[in-house]
């Protein structure tokens, strides 16, 4: 293959959204085709009407349409699509999914299937980060079975404790226990959540670390031998467990904390055979660190590593997929500034951030030097009940991380949306930003309920 010659002719993108026009970008710059598949509730998004080809693969609900296999390999096959690019949620970190596509002559742009079931399973992949030599957390080295076995490991490593599910994802499947008398029946409501989430009622305990930070180190491994690291990401702004800002480099880290959690990051992808575009994630007390677990994916916050480091993750992630080598050694990535990512969701923050579905009569993005919105919203735009709430992501950039905050806390202000009974998160991202906890690095994944103590309803409350 030339240097010229594009890495694939036609790549199917099985996923809606942002993520899907960002891929539909990337493929283009690369002389890519691109098909696009949809639901009926996205027949007029934006990824649609800039694809080259697309495909109806069913109704709204994804369980019949994103999340169902045999429509969109079908799709792949008629269109002569060559790989399947899975974005981020829906199918992107099912090995099933991608031992299909194998199955079938279609090249899934991702890891091996066999390494995302060992890096999926998040028991599993504790251990084997374990073995590779990275910090975990004290908990149970076994998917818990029995009330009795719990009780028995939470004595040993002491309140609080966190349960997860092992087929965990995205934020659910987990829920942390700071009471003895919650122990047992939050065991119960865990596994039954993982049984109807992910069809795997394995769960597993871990300490509970509090007032930690959520630190995350970008990787890109190729099938050549080649591990790098991209810096890392500060995500400890959450709500459910799911991120709501996150900005790289992580605020207030010693360089000798970033340096092991880099090579940590880079020793584990070797360990699992890693290739393709990969998340390590940790946590963060002081100056310890535990690894949580790896996501085989791009993620949602993967703009900002870019903004710091000029590097297009998507074209990698392709290039990697077709069995070329990295474009880049770990001497070519220097990181420069500082980028923030706020997202931007339909959401009630004042209902604990219910969905807001409805038709958007306004949405108007904010715009200036050094701020990328990345967005399949538009005026019109009717936001549907069957997925994820994101509108927009916005991401800035500075020299300094001051200067980030500021063009932010603007861009933010810049930002229009309104729809009958449509509500955004653009309001308490600002306030986050306001935050002195924020502005000064020393914030954590409790950032949000100290702000919630920190009403004057609040304050009152806590003084009767």
């Amino acid at each position: 293959m030339s240097s010229d010659e594009p890495p694939f002719r036609k790549v199917l993108i099985a996923n809606r959204g942002e993520i899907a026009l960002r891929v539909v970008r990337t493929c283009q710059e690369m002389g890519i085709r691109t098909v696009v598949v949809h639901s009926t509730a996205d027949r007029d998004s934006a990824a649609v009407l800039a694809a080259d080809e697309t495909v109806q693969i069913g109704p709204g609900p994804s369980r019949k349409s994103y999340l169902y296999p045999p429509v969109i390999i079908e799709a792949a096959l008629r269109t002569g699509a060559e790989a399947i690019h899975p974005g981020y949620g829906f199918l992107s970190e099912d090995p099933d999914f991608a031992e299909i596509c194998e199955r079938n002559g279609i090249v899934f742009i991702g890891p091996r299937p066999e390494v995302m079931s060992r890096l999926g399973d998040k028991v599993l992949a504790r251990e084997l980060m374990a073995e590779a030599g990275l910090p975990v957390l004290s908990g149970s080295a076994e998917a818990v079975t029995t009330a009795a076995e719990l009780v028995e490991i939470a004595k040993r490593v002491g309140l609080p404790v966190i349960i997860k599910a092992a087929a965990g994802g995205g934020g659910r499947g987990m829920a942390v226990v700071r009471e003895w008398d919650d122990l047992v029946p939050t065991f119960r409501t865990t596994r039954a959540t993982a049984r109807g989430v992910f069809n795997d009622d394995r769960v597993y305990l871990e300490k509970f670390w509090e007032d930690a930070r959520h630190v995350e180190i970008q990787i890109l491994a190729d099938g050549h031998g080649r591990v790098v690291h991209l810096g890392e990401r500060d995500c400890s702004v959450q709500r459910r467990h799911q991120k709501l800002v996150e900005e790289s480099p992580a605020p207030g880290l010693s360089p000798r904390l970033r340096d092991r959690l880099a090579e940590a990051a880079v020793r584990g992808a070797s360990a699992a055979g890693y290739t393709g575009v990969g998340t390590f994630e940790f946590l963060v007390s002081g100056d310890e660190a535990a690894f949580i677990e790896v996501n085989c994916r791009i993620q949602v916050e993967h703009p900002v590593t870019e903004a710091v480091t000029g590097i297009d993750l998507v074209r990698e992630q392709i290039r990697v997929a077709a069995g070329l080598p990295l474009s880049v050694t770990q001497n070519d990535i220097r990181p420069n500034g500082v980028a923030i990512e706020c997202r931007v969701n339909a959401e009630d923050p004042a209902r604990d951030f219910a969905p807001c579905p409805g038709e958007l009569d306004e949405f108007v993005p904010p715009g200036g030097p050094f701020v990328r919105v990345d967005t399949h919203a538009y005026p019109g735009w009717f936001v549907p009940p069957y997925y994820d709430s994101l509108l927009a992501k916005v991401i800035a950039w500075a020299p300094t991380r001051e200067q980030a905050i500021a063009r932010m806390t603007r861009a933010l202000g810049e930002f229009r949306v309104r729809g009958p009974g449509v509500r955004t998160t653009t309001g308490v991202l600002r306030d986050i930003l306001a935050h002195p906890a924020f502005r000064a690095g020393t914030h954590s994944t409790s950032l949000l309920r100290w702000m919630t103590e920190e009403l004057p309803e609040n304050k009152q409350k806590n003084k009767t």
